[in-house]
């Protein structure tokens, strides 16, 4: 598979910018020394004075003349069909339009010496002078054509004309051939005028055509330097330079030949070009990939890599039987043995890379997943799953009554059985090999907790990278543990969102708080004194816990946090410690709730109370006060003790307003009242004067609220 990176790392065409402008001097000057020549040998004409120096001397051999030009058109001909079957394998309208540059001109040139002379005709022809100016300016069209940066529409309409560009050039040479070579038939078959036959004027075109086409191929090379490229520009340039050195004709002089040698030159450099390419690649299938058009080297490079991508999957799957993958892929790309196991080695350095990448993910991911709040079940139900992605068929055990017990896998099965031996080393701490898996402790608390499994894998940091992930599993699971240890033990004495918030951030239960609006819930039960007075202590505790376990998913359930129980009060906040923009509405909704359920419960006492459950004495209903202000949050108390509570005028209001309140009833301030978008069942107090405060309180009995 031929390189996909940059051309400039890889083409030995390449030069550092450094060098480039030397190569590009000595390229002109080797371009320029035949035009020079052809001035020299032209600037003494043959006028058989004695005196003048005729450096354009006539040679004449006939058979040299036959077989120089069946070589050079047979080298020609062979790379017109290398290009044109690059064209046909990567479906590109370039490589097609430069086959036929090379095809028409190779098939100019042939009929050009099968019309020599003495060969098989007895003399010169028309056909014999005019083959190759006809010839090359036919390929001139196909050179320029060439060098058009075309677009997806053009390139196609190219393909699909491909077929008929080919039988048009096939008709042409054919027919060209039969009128020059078979005697009588034609003009082009006849004795040309003596001072011989050529393009004149008109080959100036073919010869402005390669040179545009030359232009445009140098830009190409700017983009996407290429030996290959090079040697097309420069047979290009020595194409237009044989055109106008055939220009002067004369024939079998020195400078009739020199159009010949540029020829030979301009074919042999692109032939020489392509053998040390195939030399070093070992491979004809990416000669000239570096001519194609920029949406073919998007297919060609899209086609590599998921050729590569399919190497990598095969290998990191590792379950490949009989022809390996990279031999079925040599075959599709064309490789040799050696770059197929150079292609073999690559593709399992990515894979161990991709296997070595995702491992390392998957252990962010674990690490990840040791969150706050996330139950030891679903903890490692999610790290398993992961874990089993990049690392294969992962078991796991965990300890249960003093023995490793399965934990539930796809087909039931954890750890593989092991002997009192092993055990004991995983207990020390140490890892156990077993066939194709090593066995790794799982500890919590320094204690053995659980056993990992993990498949040998086949990088070198497969070991190191099953330990890692066995301390990370295990460091997870403690973790889990600990919190679900915390959570259990913070949320029977704090609400739940002051528990996440210390477990988050421990620095939140440093003493001090900050001024913030909530709305304070107070609530009491009227009638608790006498009921106290008359009931034995084991009922006044079943009555509180009653009515508590009914007021507080109702606090809790609208997002409020219950700072304190004082006896058979409590008071909640709501807007802390978390922000909630409608913690007025959160709070009545509430405290109508708390009634509901405490009408409930009553209900429920009366009914037991009628069986003889409970005595006849009646049980204190709720009286509910809500009322909303700034007021100091945070911790309060000392160093050694402390708890979150909220200090203000705003919530002693509240207090207040309970007290105000009948039983089964909520009564507000106006700061709620204000704050509240849905509608609402009320009826006014007016305005209440209250212990403590100077100014009187406008308050509300609410009856109802809507949404």
């Amino acid at each position: 598979m031929p390189s996909t990176y940059p051309p400039q790392e890889r083409d030995p065409g390449f030069l550092p910018p450094a060098t480039q402008p030397v190569r590009g001097v000595v390229w002109l000057i080797h371009l320029a020394l035949p035009m020079l020549g052809l001035w020299l040998l032209l600037s003494h004409p043959i006028d058989g004075d004695p005196a003048t120096v005729d450096l354009d001397q006539k040679w004449q051999h006939n058979p040299s003349h036959f077989w120089l030009i069946l070589a050079v058109a047979g080298v020609n001909l062979a790379l017109g069909a290398l290009i044109s079957q690059a064209s046909a394998r990567r479906r590109d309208a370039r490589l097609l339009l430069v086959s036929l540059v090379f095809l028409s001109s190779a098939g100019f040139f042939l009929l050009h010496g099968l019309a020599t002379p003495g060969i098989f005709l007895a003399g010169g022809t028309a056909g014999f002078d005019l083959a190759q100016p006809v010839g090359l300016s036919i390929a001139a069209v196909f050179a320029f054509l060439a060098g058009l940066p075309l677009g997806e529409r053009q390139a196609e309409a190219v393909l699909r004309a491909q077929l008929p560009l080919r039988v048009a050039l096939t008709a042409v040479l054919v027919a060209w051939g039969v009128a020059s070579l078979v005697p009588g038939l034609s003009p082009l078959s006849s004795p040309p005028p003596p001072g011989g036959l050529s393009l004149g004027p008109f080959a100036l075109v073919g010869v402005a055509l390669y040179a545009a086409a030359a232009a445009m191929m140098f830009q190409l090379h700017r983009r996407r330097p290429a030996a290959v490229l090079i040697s097309l520009i420069t047979s290009f340039a020595l194409l237009a330079e044989a055109m106008i050195a055939g220009m002067s004709h004369h024939n079998w002089h020195l400078s009739w030949w020199l159009w010949h040698v540029l020829l030979t030159f301009a074919f042999g450099f692109v032939a020489y070009s392509a053998y040390l390419q195939f030399r070093r690649e070992g491979s004809s299938a990416g000669l000239f990939d570096a001519v194609t058009l920029s949406a073919t080297v998007r297919r060609i490079q899209a086609q590599y890599e998921e050729a590569l991508e399919e190497l990598v999957a095969h290998l990191r799957r590792r379950t490949e039987s009989g022809t390996p993958v990279a031999t079925r892929l040599a075959g599709r790309f064309r490789l040799t043995e050696g770059q197929a196991a150079v292609l073999d080695r690559a593709g399992q350095a990515l894979a161990n890379e991709r296997e070595l990448s995702d491992r390392l993910a998957a252990l962010v991911d674990i690490g990840a997943r040791a969150r706050i709040g996330l139950a030891e079940s679903r903890l490692l139900a999610e790290a398993l799953d992961r874990v089993r992605q990049s690392y294969g068929d992962v078991r796991l055990s965990l300890m249960e009554g003093g023995a490793l017990v399965p934990y539930p896998n796809e087909d039931g099965a954890g750890v593989p059985e092991l002997s009192a031996a092993d055990r004991t080393e995983l207990g020390q701490g140490r890892t156990v090999g077993l066939a194709g898996a090593v066995v790794h402790p799982l500890t919590v608390k320094g204690r053995l907790a659980g056993a990992l499994a993990v498949p040998v894998g086949g990088t070198p940091q497969d070991e190191a990278l099953a330990a890692t992930l066995a301390a990370q599993l295990a460091i997870s699971l403690e973790n889990a543990r600990l919190y679900a240890e915390l959570d259990t033990l913070f949320r029977a004495y704090l609400s739940p969102d002051v528990a996440q918030s210390l477990l988050a951030d421990p620095n939140r239960a440093a003493l001090g708080g900050s001024l913030v609006e909530v709305t304070a819930l107070f609530a009491d039960l009227r009638g608790f004194t006498t009921f106290s007075e008359q009931v034995a202590p084991g009922e006044i505790v079943e009555m509180l816990n009653r009515f508590h376990t009914a007021a507080v998913p109702c606090i809790l359930g609208n997002g409020g946090t219950i700072v304190q129980f004082v006896g058979d009060a409590l008071l909640a906040l709501f807007n802390a410690p978390a922000a909630q923009p409608d913690h007025a509405e959160r709070a009545v909704r509430a405290a109508l709730e708390m009634q509901e359920a405490a009408a409930r419960v009553s209900a429920e006492v009366l009914r037991e109370q009628a069986a003889g459950l409970l005595s006849d004495v009646a049980w204190p209903q709720f009286r509910v006060g809500v009322n909303t202000g700034p007021a100091l949050v945070g911790n309060i108390g000392s160093p050694e003790f402390r708890g979150f509570n909220a200090m203000g005028d705003a919530v002693n209001v509240a207090a207040r307003l309970q007290a105000l309140a009948e039983p089964g009833t909520v009564v507000i301030g106006q700061t709620t009242r204000d704050l509240l978008s849905s509608p609402a069942g009320l009826r006014s107090l007016g305005d209440l004067s209250l212990k403590g405060k100077e100014q009187t309180v406008r308050a509300y009995v609410l009856t109802s609220l809507g949404g």
